[in-house]
């Protein structure tokens, strides 16, 4: 096992599969282990921006769409973590350029700074929800 996998069997013990329990139980850790509010960004492009960024889709639509939908080029401040639907939990994130806030999967979320101790914790269940 490599210190990702182990510290998700630390929070989830043998039984590591991604389902909605696991997600609940995942959410006492990081209640318990982040630092919030933290400072997050995306980790690759969000769902809706997915046609704007690869598939050609009009610039200046896209441009006009990231004023009212969180972008993963933007900050943010994860200020709560609220119950899963389905096997991912909610973030509910503050926009740091508008104070917009909005909600989404934590999946696509990564911590900015990669030194903090936050940055392991939230990377690892982007794993465990990607890999289990």
């Amino acid at each position: 096992m490599d210190k990702s996998e182990q510290r998700i069997h630390a929070v989830l013990g043998d039984d590591n599969e991604r389902t909605p329990k696991n997600a609940r139980h995942y959410l006492v850790h990081l209640k318990k282990h982040l630092s919030l509010p933290l400072r997050v960004t995306g980790i690759e492009d969000f769902p809706w921006e997915e046609p704007y960024v690869l598939g050609g889709w009009d610039r200046n639509e896209y441009e006009e769409m990231k004023k009212t939908n969180p972008s993963y080029t933007d900050k943010f401040d994860l200020i709560d973590i609220l119950d899963p639907e389905s096997d991912d939990l909610i973030a509910k994130i503050r926009r740091v350029s508008d104070g917009q806030t909005f909600q989404m999967e934590l999946l696509w979320l990564r911590c900015v700074d990669k030194k903090s101790p936050d940055y392991v914790t939230l990377n690892d269940y982007s794993v465990w929800h990607v890999n289990y």
